[in-house]
């Protein structure tokens, strides 16, 4: 297990550039929340995925409903979440239950093996209803909660809501970001907040909630571009350090590096995906 970091935030790291005037959104105070180091439930009663949602976003609220069903509440709106269907993997991704997202179990580890399975692809199965639950349901409602993090000449817009914005600056105020090995990826990003469609379906990206960042698209490498089948990728170039990828899943970003169809320049906040891990690791699950 990592070490937890406790380095002092720099002032300038995070630019809250708008959407604040309203008053703060979920979670935004700017309390880094460390998801590899802070302490499992003792039991990890009943189901493991639902205790990793209400860990991850305490300001929701969990509660069984008649059936197999379980209703997740922000205080203002609720929807009604399915558990695990144990579908293929393919037809998950296709269209995820909030269970299902947590099928394919996130590797926290530096070993990339588990990728060269078809379809190991851990975060990419995504339910709609539950992302507009957390960040809103259309661009209107996502942007006025958008502000900008800097990381050196980067610039990125995510959602200040559940926390984002605050764990990503702590994921950079954690870094050298004059190393080497990092700086070139914070060049010519790809930037962070855009509504819109996953390439070649009609899902939406986790760009449209202002939950993931794209670094230097010409280091990271993305599947689709080397002409491979769904299903028939195999091994890529990873120009990312060790010290990028685990200080951001430290603070509950996850890494498209780690799944069969890579997305080497892809982060998004999924922190009930890293605590599902550690939680299914400690179970023997």
């Amino acid at each position: 297990m990592f070490q937890p970091v406790t380095k002092r935030l720099p002032s300038a790291i995070l630019l809250l550039a708008m959407g604040l005037a309203a008053g703060p959104a979920p979670g935004q105070d700017c309390g880094p929340r460390d998801f590899l180091g802070t302490p499992l439930p003792a039991g990890t009663p009943g189901q493991t995925w639902t205790t990793a949602l209400s860990m991850a976003y305490p300001q929701l609220r969990l509660a069984e409903t008649p059936g197999a069903g379980i209703a997740i509440s922000d205080g203002a709106a609720t929807i009604n979440a399915r558990g695990p269907t144990g579908r293929s993997t393919p037809e998950i991704i296709a269209s995820a239950t909030v269970g299902d997202q947590f099928a394919v179990t996130y590797p926290l580890s530096r070993s990339l093996d588990d990728r060269l399975i078809p379809f190991f692809d851990p975060g990419r199965a995504r339910n709609d209803a539950f992302f507009q639950l957390l960040y809103g349901p259309e661009a209107g409602a996502v942007e006025p909660q958008l502000v900008t993090v800097t990381a050196g000449p980067a610039r990125f817009r995510v959602t200040a809501r559940h926390g984002v914005a605050c764990q990503l600056a702590a994921a950079f105020g954690d870094l050298d970001l004059s190393d080497p090995a990092i700086a070139p990826l914070l060049d010519e990003v790809g930037g962070g907040y855009l509504w819109r469609r996953i390439a070649g379906t009609d899902r939406l990206s986790p760009h449209s909630y202002g939950i993931a960042i794209d670094l230097n698209a010409a280091l990271g490498g993305y599947w689709r571009w080397t002409g491979a089948d769904e299903g028939e990728v195999g091994g890529f170039d990873n120009n990312l350090p060790w010290a990028l990828v685990e200080s951001l899943e430290r603070r509950g970003f996850i890494w498209g590096g780690k799944w069969h169809h890579f997305d080497g320049m892809h982060f998004e906040y999924r922190p009930e995906l890293i605590l599902y891990s550690r939680m299914s690791r400690r179970v023997g699950q």
